[in-house]
C-alpha cells in the first residue's frame, strides 16, 4: 500500500490478502469512524482513533501525520481491519465513494459485492453504474437509484433488484436496519441507461483517458441529474 505521501502497508502472506500496516516508517495514523466523517471534516469532531482504540471488520478513512510535514491528512482511502495483532487491513474505497443520507453507510465495497451477487445469480452483465440517494419527501421514504449501463440486460429486472437489495443487506448492517428495522428506506430503484450514457458524459466533462472513471457513488444528486439528462436525448 503505497502513495506519494508514504509506504503504509505490505502483503506477508499469500493466502491472506490482508495487509500489514507499518507503524515504524515516520508515519503517525489515526482513523476516522465513516459515521463521523462529515463531522471531523467540518471541524466538530477531533478525536480520532489510534491503532489502540480501532475495531475489526469497521470501516474507517484513514488520516496521517507525517515527519516530512503533513499534519492530520486526510489520505482519501478507506480502510477495514481484518485483525489487530498484527495490524492488517483491507483498502475498502475512497471517502468520496460513500452513501450516508439516511444513516446506511454504503461503501463501494458493500456495492461491488452486492452488484456482483445479482449478475452471478440473474445472468446480467454491468458495464457501468453509479449509485446515489433519492431524498425522503414528505411521507416518501428514502431509497438509492442505481443507474447501470447493462452489457447483458437481466431475464426479469425485478429479481435482479431484489437479489441487489438483498445482497446490499447482507454485506451491510447499517442498510438493513435502515430498510427493514426502521423502514427509512425503500427498495433500490433501478434505472437501466442506453449505451454510451456514461461514456458521453465523461466527454462532456473532459475525463476520457486512462486516469479517468465513472464514479460510483455519490452523496448527492447532481451527477446522476446530469446522466439521466443525457441519456434522455440518446
Amino acid at each position: 500500500y503505497n502513495a506519494s505521501e508514504g509506504f503504509f502497508a505490505f502483503q506477508t502472506d499469500l493466502e491472506d490478502p490482508g495487509l500489514q500496516l507499518l507503524p515504524n516508517v515516520d508515519v503517525f495514523y489515526e482513523f476516522i469512524p465513516m459515521d463521523k466523517l462529515e463531522a471531523a471534516q467540518n471541524g466538530s469532531y477531533t478525536r480520532f482513533l489510534t491503532l489502540q482504540e480501532v475495531q475489526t471488520d469497521q470501516p474507517y478513512a484513514l488520516v496521517i501525520s507525517t515527519s516530512s510535514g503533513l499534519w492530520r491528512y486526510l489520505i482519501g482511502d478507506t480502510i477495514r481491519f481484518t485483525q489487530r495483532n498484527p495490524h492488517k487491513i483491507m483498502i475498502t474505497g475512497r471517502t468520496k465513494l460513500f452513501i450516508n443520507t439516511f444513516g446506511e453507510e454504503l461503501m463501494i465495497e458493500n456495492a461491488e459485492r452486492a452488484l456482483a451477487r445479482a449478475c452471478n445469480l440473474t445472468g446480467a452483465s454491468v458495464h457501468e453504474y453509479t449509485v446515489a440517494p433519492v431524498y425522503m419527501d414528505g411521507q416518501k421514504k428514502g431509497a438509492h437509484q442505481w443507474l447501470i449501463e447493462f452489457e447483458t440486460v437481466p431475464p426479469d429486472p425485478a429479481v435482479f433488484k431484489g437479489i441487489l437489495d438483498r445482497s446490499l443487506m447482507d454485506v451491510n448492517s447499517d442498510y438493513h436496519a435502515k430498510r427493514l428495522d426502521t423502514g427509512t428506506m425503500d427498495p433500490p430503484q433501478i434505472t437501466s441507461m442506453k449505451k454510451g450514457s456514461f461514456y458521453r458524459w465523461l466527454a462532456m466533462n473532459d475525463k476520457l483517458g486512462g486516469q479517468s472513471k465513472v464514479p460510483r457513488l455519490w452523496s448527492n444528486r447532481d451527477y446522476v441529474e446530469a446522466l439521466l439528462e443525457i441519456n434522455e436525448k440518446l
